[in-house]
């Protein structure tokens, strides 16, 4: 995925309002960025650390410069745009790149489902079964005592994302495919675990959506100040609970 427009960059000064982040450009003027990431954001930022954004050229937007990437607390880039994984996901599906799912004919996004009256992100028909996937786009990175660098998701309790696993439980059981799909966009993150220490609630419901049958993959992005492409699998750890 090519970036629509050429990105710009910073250094962070701070983030306020969930939605604004403020930022000194190249010319050392103080601007401030829209940020489409409600999320924590935690550990995917650091004060005075670089950003990169991007000009929209809206006049009719208030804040017409939006923030894209992030220098991390550890010297890696993380993609803070969370507009970003859905279209990643479904190009590297369509590109062949995914080849877990490739069994379908017609891609769509976006698509009403359920119980709980959700959308899912991607339903891929036309092959011997529906398959509905789940994006979730994963930028925390904590690092082990034995210096393993751990990609957790999600990073803040999340009632919606526990929603969406009962969600693809239930399409198990209808007998459709279903894939909560990790979408790494964090240069140095070398594997995926579910957030027990943030979220234990998600973590459960993980690991019985496993059991039950809900497919889990992660797929890395390779990020430049040029485009962003989703490319490398990586290995997905649920460890047993104490």
């Amino acid at each position: 995925m090519k970036f629509q427009f050429p990105l710009q960059k910073g250094t962070w000064i701070k983030r306020y309002k969930r939605f604004m982040v403020d930022i000194n450009t190249a010319n050392g003027d103080l601007l401030t960025l829209h940020s489409a990431n409600t999320g924590s954001m935690k550990n995917c930022y650091v004060e005075g650390g670089k950003v990169w954004y991007w000009d929209s050229q809206n006049e009719k937007r208030k804040y017409p410069n939006s923030l894209e990437l992030c220098e991390t607390p550890s010297g890696h880039v993380a993609c803070v745009n969370t507009a970003r994984p859905n279209h990643l996901v479904a190009e590297a599906i369509e590109n062949g790149v995914v080849k877990e799912l490739q069994d379908f004919q017609t891609l769509k996004q976006e698509v009403r489902y359920g119980d709980e009256k959700s959308r899912i992100d991607i339903l891929l028909s036309g092959g011997a079964q529906d398959i509905y996937v789940e994006v979730k786009n994963c930028t925390l990175m904590e690092e082990s005592s034995e210096g393993q660098k751990i990609g957790f998701f999600p990073d803040s309790v999340s009632d919606r994302a526990s929603k969406h696993l009962r969600e693809l439980m239930r399409m198990v059981e209808l007998g459709h495919r279903a894939v909560i799909f990790f979408c790494v966009n964090h240069t140095g993150i070398e594997e995926v675990r579910p957030a027990d220490h943030i979220d234990t609630v998600y973590g459960e419901l993980l690991r019985e959506a496993s059991h039950k049958g809900v497919e889990i993959l992660a797929y890395k992005s390779q990020i430049s100040d040029e485009e962003i492409v989703l490319r490398d699998k990586l290995s997905v750890i649920l460890p047993k609970n104490n």
